[in-house]
């Protein structure tokens, strides 16, 4: 049978800590302990919360449990496929409702702080994604878009979709962000060919390619800085 919240000490029940101190009060496992609901077969809500906090030794927390797919989150006794799909929302939505509230005053002035910027969410992937930064004429961030996953090259990258992005966020300039899954941030071929045809589609329609930027394993190439530009 799972326990839930009525098995454990009232004065340790998140529901309760949340309506007498607020939810800022509660700790990471007491919120997450909320969302679930329900613990496992001899094991408290809490204490399964804490588990998948730490499966993610490398970085534990809520950053480290975003970076679990669904597959490991739902193989987690006591998960299955309907929380650990609720979870992978959560956790989605949270991260942007971030990126939002921070992309109001966001101004990326060097290819470094950018990298900086999205690092962690794109070094991890196991597939390479392609992401599209607009901003206006002075480096503000008014909106991002994944523009698809898969490789990256010249045949799949489709300026025509991506400067109707543009347009419509009326972006004075774009930045292209991708990530090589080896780790290496080395552009190939396909990545200076796709590169080429975007930066040429730019030119006609006035809104500039300002630097396609690739993510390595906590590496990155500007190719503004390499002069592919």
């Amino acid at each position: 049978m799972n326990e839930n919240f009525n098995s454990l000490p009232k004065e340790e029940r998140p529901y309760e800590r949340c309506m007498r101190h607020g939810a800022e009060q509660l700790s990471d496992r007491e919120l997450l302990a909320v969302l679930l609901r329900t613990g496992a077969k001899g094991r408290t809500v809490l204490e399964l919360a804490g588990e998948l906090l730490k499966l993610s030794p490398e970085k534990e927390g809520f950053t480290g449990l975003r970076r679990r797919s669904l597959e490991e989150l739902s193989a987690v006794r006591g998960i299955g496929k309907v929380k650990a799909v609720q979870l992978k929302c959560v956790l989605e939505l949270a991260r942007r409702m971030a990126r939002e509230e921070a992309g109001q005053g966001i101004f990326f002035r060097t290819p470094a702080m950018i990298a900086e910027y999205y690092m962690e969410d794109l070094r991890h992937l196991e597939q390479e994604v392609l992401l599209l930064l607009m901003l206006n004429q002075k480096g503000r961030l008014l909106r991002e878009k994944y523009m698809f996953k898969g490789t990256v090259n010249a045949s799949m990258v489709s300026p025509r979709e991506i400067f109707l992005e543009a347009l419509s966020s009326r972006a004075v300039q774009i930045i292209l962000l991708h990530n090589h899954p080896s780790g290496d941030a080395s552009p190939s071929r396909e990545d200076l060919n796709a590169t080429r045809r975007v930066a040429e589609a730019g030119e006609l329609l006035g809104i500039s390619l300002a630097d396609h930027i690739i993510i390595g394993g906590h590496t990155y190439v500007s190719f503004r800085e390499k002069n592919y530009l």
